[in-house]
């Protein structure tokens, strides 16, 4: 049987994406493991299920490239969006729902998409690094040289911690280029290496710049290797709302794939 697919990617973070509004594709970890294999297979940081919501116009179902289903991915949210959009599913604004909760998305007169991420209710402060749960958790580190940095090696210490986080996290280097201008690389956590983009690590590094430059600055311009991203937020109190991670979502090609 033969499965058609879509991907996509958004600053690099590169998915594949079935609408699975009728149920025809069953996820199974070996089969999606094999899908997002480089070279073996499609070739994906992961795969999104596009599924019937009775709260939202759909239901994002995410799954890292190890096959395991995971929380929240804001560069796949964006993605999923323009998927949507271009099947005729929903119009230039679409709430959706996701593994933390709804989310709103508008897709701008310059393409780019506009994705609303969940608030930001407390971030972690344990030493010399954050601890931040954007949908997704985030450890982030300020560096001087983000260049010099190994990001799979430390990366990997790091996820790995059980006195950081007992699931994992994924690992972010940030680095001050000016004000309200960062540059990120980020370990992803299921797909156990550096990836060109994380937008929940986007947002988690700029909430993080924020209290870390000890600025009024709420809006930050992120460079991460495959593109530019785009963060804003509302500092309340110790959280922060109205929180919007902004970038592309690029369509890549389609085809059918045998399971």
């Amino acid at each position: 049987m033969a499965q058609q697919f879509h991907k996509y990617h958004g600053a690099g973070n590169d998915f594949i994406i079935i609408d699975n509004r009728k149920n025809s594709f069953q996820p199974d970890r070996d089969v999606i493991e094999r899908l997002c294999r480089r070279k073996f297979g499609i070739g994906a940081n992961g795969l999104m299920l596009l599924e019937n919501s009775e709260e939202a116009d759909f239901y994002m179902r995410y799954f890292n490239s190890d096959g395991k289903e995971s929380t929240m991915c804001g560069n796949g949210g964006r993605c999923i969006v323009a998927f949507a959009h271009d099947q005729g599913i929903i119009g230039r604004k679409t709430r959706f729902m996701a593994s933390d909760g709804p989310h709103d998305a508008v897709i701008r007169e310059d393409g780019l998409i506009a994705l609303r991420m969940r608030d930001v209710e407390q971030v972690e402060t344990p030493g010399d690094h954050y601890f931040v749960d954007t949908g997704s958790p985030h450890y982030v580190s300020f560096v001087d040289d983000l260049a010099r940095v190994n990001v799979y090696e430390e990366g990997r210490k790091i996820r790995y911690d059980k006195n950081i986080s007992k699931a994992g996290t994924n690992v972010n280097f940030v680095s001050f280029e000016k004000k309200g201008l960062i540059s990120i690389r980020t370990y992803e956590r299921g797909v156990e290496n550096e990836t060109l983009a994380c937008g929940t690590g986007a947002v988690a590094s700029a909430i993080s710049a924020y209290l870390y430059s000890n600025t009024d600055k709420t809006s930050y311009t992120v460079n991460a290797m495959g593109g530019k991203l785009e963060v804003s937020f509302n500092p309340t109190g110790d959280s922060f709302t109205n929180v919007w991670l902004t970038g592309p979502a690029e369509f890549v090609f389609s085809g059918n794939v045998p399971l």
